[in-house]
């Protein structure tokens, strides 16, 4: 993490992403990252270190319905979702807007 001195004060410069749907510039900790792994698949990366081409998604139920079904996460990751990996991702985006209403 970056730091920028003001003032003589040293201040963290938070790192900003964007969400390949609504193109929403935020933390990169307030974005879901969805990682291309190495069997083509893509899977959310929970900790933000797997290796691998990432895309962002916001938390709202819009972004990933858009990004998933619309193929901007497929343009953006270089690569055709299965049917199978497309249905989990959507489950996963569900649970995740879920938990994020939630708590």
């Amino acid at each position: 993490m970056r730091t920028k001195n003001i003032n003589g004060r040293r201040i963290k410069v938070q790192p900003q992403r964007t969400c390949v749907a609504c193109r929403m510039v935020g933390d990169k900790r307030g974005l879901v990252r969805l990682v291309r792994v190495s069997d083509g698949s893509v899977a959310v990366d929970t900790s933000g270190k797997v290796s691998g081409r990432g895309a962002y998604l916001c938390h709202r139920t819009e972004c990933w319905e858009s990004g998933i079904a619309g193929g901007k996460l497929e343009r953006s990751l270089k690569v055709i979702l299965t049917p199978s990996n497309r249905e989990q991702l959507i489950k996963l985006g569900q649970d995740l807007v879920k938990e994020s209403v939630v708590g």
